[in-house]
Order: structure tokens, then C-alpha cells, then sequence
């Protein structure tokens, strides 16, 4: 049995690239915008604040964890909302290594580790619209667990704890993406898979994504009415049946091109009946033909792409 969620993990193929210790003291807030929206997440250690990304606003406190998929506008403040003037473009560096938002001579109210994920796929774009915008989890034993331990690194002074902070990071991102059931999540992948018969629609798809799945089909493997099945399956996931199928097969495409199989080949792995057909959904959903998009990423090399940090 394929688990979705670890294959669009899997295809995502993240990587944590930076981690750090952020406070803050007093009245204060921090906001910016990413050029490219990197993978985010933060456990609050002590204290809470508020956050909005995304025009998504909610409040955090000890012992919770946010995990954005693809963040891009955003903002972070004291739970008392600062004045205008107070807003600051990023926190100041204290020569403990931690970072400081609002007034640095006073103790800090509000500790917090953020990290930033390196979505390594060249599909990321593509496979993130799969997940939810926000993902704040509270009230989890596992994953308190881990946040637990990243606390107790992150206050150690032992050898390798930034590695070992970047690991436990990695986990937590696994862990947030999978306990669903005590998540409060936006419309997406999560939210699917929490529903008992949409899970059923989901497996199936991504078993199977040659067969030639239709709503009905579909609609019949969850057991429900085809009317009900798409409007359930909208509503939780933010697209439609076909959407969904149509985004999971072009990132599995754009994998198999990756591994140099060829347009026939991917065609029919992916459920199309001729290359002709799946050259045309291809370039329609990528912006360009298969054929180019092989020499593209040949041309480019298998390295990383490269992704902007900004100091939050």
C-alpha cells in the first residue's frame, strides 16, 4: 500500500538549511517578504506571539509548533500588538548567537527556534499546492516528545548541536506533516488523508495513478455518491478531483524525466494513452514540452537550486 504522504515527502526530498535561536523582549514586531518562499518552521520554546502569513493569523505558545510549507509575506509580534514605529525589517544579533526582536537589554518574554527547509525537488512548486498553507499543532504527545529534545539541545552547549538541532528539525517536519488528526490545517493533502474515505480516493491515486481514474471511479472507492465525493474532496483538499490527479501525475512525470525515462515510457506510467496526449497535458501544466523540460534540466545539472534566507 502506497502512503501518499510519504510519497509527496519523498519527492520533495527536504532538506534543513538553516536554523536558529530567536527572543523577544517587551513590545515588538518583525515582517518581510520572500522572494523565494522557503519551507518554515518554529517550535515555541517559552513565551507566545502572534503570527500572520499569508493573511493566516494565529497565536502560538510554549510547546507548539507552526509549519508553513511555502511561506512569503509574513509577520511576528509580541502578543501586545507594537506600534507602527516598532516594527523592525529583521531582529538584531546577539553575541550569544541568539537573535533579538524588540528591546535588548531587557529579559527575553518569548524564545523560539525557527528553521528553513531547502525543498530539493525540481517539482517543488508543483507538489507544495498538494499541502496545506499552514499547519499549528497543538496538544501532541509524539511530537512533544521531539519538541522536548529540540528544547533541551538547543539550551546544551554539547559538541555538534547545531547538527543535531538540524536533524531533530528534519523529524519534527515529518512528524508535523503526519499528525494530522490533532492539527488545525488549511484545505490540503493533510486534511484529505484525515478524512477515513477520502483516504481511500487518495491511496488509490497514488497505487494506481495509470488507471484512468474518473470522479465516479473515484467517488466508488470512497463509497459515497459521485456529487458528494466531489464536493467533500474539494472542500478539504482546496482543488478538485481531476486537480489533484492531474498535479500528483505531472510531478511523478517530471520524476521519471528526471530519471531519463522516455516520453512513451512516462506517458504510460502516468495514465496517458499516447505520448502525443501526454505531451499536450504536460506543456499545458508545466509551461513547457517534456522534451524541453529533459534538456533544461540536463543543461542545468542535478545541483541544488539555490534559495534566499531572510532573518525572521
Amino acid at each position: 500500500m502506497v502512503d501518499p504522504l510519504t510519497s509527496v515527502v519523498t519527492l520533495l526530498q527536504p532538506k534543513m538549511a538553516y536554523s536558529k535561536i530567536v527572543t523577544g523582549a517587551g513590545r515588538w514586531g518583525v515582517r518581510g517578504e520572500f522572494d523565494h518562499a522557503p519551507l518554515f518552521c518554529c517550535v515555541v520554546l517559552e513565551g507566545k506571539l502572534r503570527y500572520t502569513v499569508d493573511e493566516s493569523q494565529l497565536v502560538v505558545e510554549a510547546g507548539d509548533f507552526v509549519l508553513i510549507p511555502s511561506m512569503s509575506k509574513f509577520s511576528a509580534s509580541s502578543f501586545e500588538v507594537p506600534l507602527e514605529h516598532e516594527w523592525q525589517s529583521q531582529p538584531a544579533l546577539l553575541e550569544n548567537g541568539e537573535h533579538r526582536n524588540g528591546s535588548l537589554s531587557a529579559d527575553a518574554d518569548v524564545r523560539t527556534l525557527v528553521g528553513f527547509c531547502h525543498l530539493t525537488s525540481p517539482d517543488s512548486a508543483l507538489l507544495l499546492t498538494l499541502l496545506p498553507k499552514l499547519v499549528h499543532i497543538r496538544g501532541d504527545l509524539r511530537l512533544s516528545a521531539l519538541v522536548q529534545l529540540v528544547i533541551d539541545e538547543s539550551r546544551s552547549q554539547r559538541p555538534a548541536k547545531e547538527v543535531v538541532l538540524e536533524r531533530l528539525l528534519e523529524v519534527l517536519l515529518i512528524e508535523a506533516l503526519r499528525s494530522s488528526n490533532n492539527a488545525v490545517t488549511s484545505p490540503g493533502l493533510l486534511r484529505g488523508l484525515a478524512d477515513i474515505r477520502l483516504a481511500s480516493a487518495l491511496r488509490r491515486i497514488h497505487e494506481n495513478p495509470e488507471e484512468p481514474w474518473t470522479v465516479a471511479l473515484l467517488a466508488k472507492e470512497s463509497a459515497m455518491s459521485r456529487s458528494t465525493f466531489f464536493e467533500r474532496f474539494s472542500v478539504a483538499l482546496g482543488i478538485t478531483p481531476m486537480e489533484y490527479l492531474l498535479s500528483w501525475r505531472m510531478a511523478l512525470a517530471r520524476n521519471f524525466l528526471d530519471r531519463k525515462k522516455t516520453i512513451a515510457e512516462v506517458a504510460a506510467l502516468v495514465g496517458y494513452s499516447s505520448s502525443s496526449t501526454f505531451t499536450v497535458a504536460f506543456t499545458r501544466h508545466t509551461g513547457m514540452p517534456p522534451g524541453r523540460y529533459f534538456k533544461s534540466r540536463q543543461n542545468a545539472g542535478e545541483g541544488n537550486s539555490g534559495m534566499a534566507i531572510v532573518a525572521l
